[in-house]
């Protein structure tokens, strides 16, 4: 996702400046929504902070579709949720993700896991091999 990246990858700058994020996302709108929703969460922590500060103006004047979800503050607790992925060679993840807040500093991880004996869980058997295989 952030092999293109021209500046320090981010989510957001992928979701509103990448033409390829609707195929990373296929629910691109939803996705959209939640990453400005995580980015307004974390500059209500953070009001201070130079890097939130540049990366809201970065997405604000070169994204009309971030400006308007801006300006909508529509600020919720993004913790866990479903998100499909399509893959080119297994097809579409749908993916279960939680996230775990770690410690201080704002970071947080978040961990994807699909449905037991789901198709998903399938392919990313498969997928795992293949990376195993490659390695």
């Amino acid at each position: 996702m952030f092999a293109r990246a021209v500046a320090t990858p981010n989510l957001a700058r992928f979701i509103f400046f990448d033409a390829t994020a609707g195929r990373v996302f296929p629910e691109w709108d939803i996705a959209a929504d939640d990453a400005v929703s995580l980015l307004q969460g974390e500059a209500a922590r953070s009001p201070d902070s130079p890097a939130v500060t540049r990366l809201v103006g970065e997405l604000t004047t070169r994204s009309e579709d971030f400006r308007s979800r801006w300006a909508a503050l529509n600020v919720k607790a993004h913790r866990h949720g479903v998100k499909r992925f399509p893959h080119a060679d297994v097809g579409e993840q749908v993916l279960r993700c939680n996230m775990l807040d770690i410690g201080t500093g704002g970071l947080s991880l978040f961990g994807y896991t699909a449905e037991p004996r789901s198709r998903s869980e399938e392919a990313l058997r498969l997928l795992a091999s293949c990376a195993v295989t490659a390695e």
